[in-house]
């Protein structure tokens, strides 16, 4: 993990993170920790949750890890409650669990879109809904993980694209109704993001779908977790403080682009493996 921030940036807050124990979330939950912050890392697997957390108090940090299915409030709500009573007034709730696979809209399955949009959209709600009562006021700031599919129309991602445009116009309706309590609600949306489960499953015949897609990017190249993790511990900062309601994509220009190319990449895959 690259020392991006100063330890302290962060010092005295408390954050509990959905889909912490990989990937995108696992680096933020380090970063916090890093920066100063108490953390509750929460998944459906406690183990890994637990490994996770074990990771950031070799180094020094503080960090618990929790099991709940973001698909069930009450769970959530337990997870919110276990972490207050641990480390006391939360200060950064993240909703970052996700689910996601690839297909053409015409061969999924009901089910199968089903349970995107209900780990993505309403477990974000879910997350929202029962951090509300625990988040600091003021002080609190809820912070979503979208994708640039919610904005970018893109080839065997209908349900991702449906759940993360939920995503973002949740966030921007909760900045408007929780503004006034002193809760900022803002979102992160990524575009490809190096060495992550996403992006393997997304670029199943690696390094050439890499490469074309990376061709589609002004930057040239995918973020790192590391860059990602770095705009969720400012936008948690103090330096944020006046920000709110903004899905901010990290994404190298993509968004500035279109999707054609990813979208083109995907589809072409997919092909290939059905011809295969």
């Amino acid at each position: 993990m690259n020392q991006i921030f100063v330890d302290g940036l962060l010092a005295g807050k408390v954050a509990l993170i959905t889909g912490g124990g990989s990937g995108i979330n696992q680096r933020i939950a380090e970063h916090y920790a890093q920066a100063g912050a108490a953390v509750a890392i929460v998944g459906r697997n406690l183990d890994k949750a637990e490994q996770a957390a074990a990771q950031i108090r070799a180094t020094g940090g503080r960090a618990i890890g929790l099991s709940a299915d973001v698909r069930d409030h009450d769970q959530i709500y337990a997870a919110l409650f276990k972490t207050q009573q641990q480390f006391g007034p939360i200060d950064i709730v993240l909703a970052g669990a996700a689910g996601n696979f690839v297909a053409n809209a015409v061969d999924m399955s009901a089910k199968g879109f089903r349970t995107v949009i209900d780990i993505d959209l309403i477990g974000t709600f879910n997350t929202a809904h029962a951090a509300y009562e625990f988040l600091r006021k003021p002080g609190g700031m809820l912070l979503a993980i979208s994708a640039i599919q919610s904005r970018l129309p893109t080839a065997t991602q209908s349900h991702v694209c449906a759940a993360k445009a939920g995503i973002d116009m949740l966030i921007r309706t909760l900045a408007i109704e929780w503004g006034s309590v002193g809760i900022r609600c803002l979102g992160i949306a990524p575009g490809p993001v190096g060495d992550t489960e996403g992006m393997r499953r997304l670029a199943p015949d690696g390094q050439s779908s890499w490469q074309r897609l990376l061709r589609g990017i002004p930057s040239g190249r995918a973020a790192s977790k590391d860059e990602v993790a770095a705009l969720a511990v400012f936008l948690a900062s103090g330096a944020a403080d006046y920000i709110n309601g903004a899905v901010l994509p990290i994404d190298g220009g993509q968004t500035a682009v279109g999707s054609l190319e990813f979208g083109a990449m995907l589809h072409d895959s997919i092909k290939q493996a059905v011809a295969a």
